[in-house]
């Protein structure tokens, strides 16, 4: 099933997909473009992955890490499906990065690779935009450039895990004003999902509805201010946003 939360006439709702429109909680019906999309999840943890697919790190001139580069973003840089993301006046490189966005449903410690599964309750679509100008150094992102407000979009949907037989081989994708501009598979992630999960878990719980971001293929491009920017990974979704300056 697909799970999402929005805003309507004032309230927020949890809502699902029923036929191509929202079906609320409360049972009405309504159509997507009538409502505010929020974030489908509410983390209390967001754990990111850097240069999890190695022609990505390729591309921007790093090498391929022998562990997970992992760092931690904060729940205000979270914002929903058609919101709009700013572009900071100074910034000559900002990019996309589409990512598979995992949701874990129970707490989790010290969890094996074979388990793992069982403490996923679904998966979503990021869009972890970075500004390269702030860039610390190549394997750790700082603040400027990973937790700023709004800085990434997640949803529409939160996917139950059930409903997707193979996260590893999913392709994700990004448009720029209509045009494609980054393909890629989740079943070149250097690190996957299994792995992940036992790796965070032996050293910190992880919590229902932390949020562990794994990372983006190839094709960073900078986008400038009015670019609509779609993600989409395979059989979860795909999130729209917009690019806005410093006026709006």
């Amino acid at each position: 099933m697909k799970h999402a939360r929005v805003a309507y006439l004032g309230a927020v709702y949890d809502a699902s997909e029923q036929h191509g429109r929202l079906c609320l909680a409360d049972g009405r019906t309504v159509d997507e473009t009538a409502v505010v999309w929020l974030p489908p999840v509410q983390p209390r943890t967001i754990l990111a992955l850097g240069l999890n697919y190695a022609k990505h790190a390729r591309e921007l001139g790093s090498k391929a890490p022998a562990e997970p580069l992992v760092f931690l973003k904060g729940p205000n840089t979270i914002v929903g499906h058609r919101a709009q993301t700013r572009r900071p006046a100074d910034a000559t490189f900002m990019h996309y990065e589409c990512e598979l966005a995992v949701v874990i449903g129970s707490p989790a410690r010290n969890v094996s690779r074979t388990n793992a599964k069982g403490y996923i309750a679904g998966y979503t679509v990021a869009n972890d935009y970075a500004v390269r100008d702030y860039l610390e150094n190549y394997y750790r992102p700082n603040l400027r450039v990973k937790s700023r407000d709004g800085c990434t979009p997640i949803g529409p949907w939160l996917v139950d895990a059930g409903d997707v037989p193979d996260p590893m081989n999913l392709t994700l994708r990004t448009w720029v004003d209509g045009k494609l501009t980054q393909e890629g598979s989740t079943r070149d992630m250097i690190f996957d999902i299994a792995f992940l999960v036992e790796y965070l878990s032996s050293f910190m719980t992880l919590g229902a509805g932390d949020i562990i971001l794994t990372g983006t293929p190839e094709g960073a491009v900078d986008v400038p201010v009015g670019a609509e920017v779609v993600t989409e990974v395979e059989s979860i979704g795909r999130l729209v946003n917009t690019l806005v300056g410093d006026a709006a």
